[in-house]
């Protein structure tokens, strides 16, 4: 299961969290990945300055080498784009 964190902490929360959460859940259901992503809101991810910030968790990141990565600046016009690139096309459908 990919799980996906949104950051509400105060930075986060005023620069448009809201909004991206409410996007996500119709991207999820959109590409009816219900059973395969959960969303979760997250205080501080620690980019405050970077806002609005998510953490994408048990996903392959070869890049890293890890099963996270975090992301920033998201809002609910690029989340799509970003959903597809990190989660949607790494899920084994």
């Amino acid at each position: 299961m990919v799980n996906i964190k949104v950051c509400v902490g105060s930075s986060c929360h005023l620069k448009g969290s809201p909004s991206v959460i409410e996007e996500l859940k119709s991207i999820i259901k959109k590409y009816d990945v219900e059973d395969l992503v959960e969303l979760q809101a997250s205080f501080c991810l620690g980019s405050c300055a970077q806002a609005v910030s998510i953490e994408i968790e048990g996903i392959d990141n070869s890049e890293n080498g890890d099963d996270s990565i975090v992301l920033h600046g998201v809002n609910k016009d690029n989340v799509e784009d970003l959903f597809v690139k990190n989660v949607y096309s790494l899920l084994k459908i």
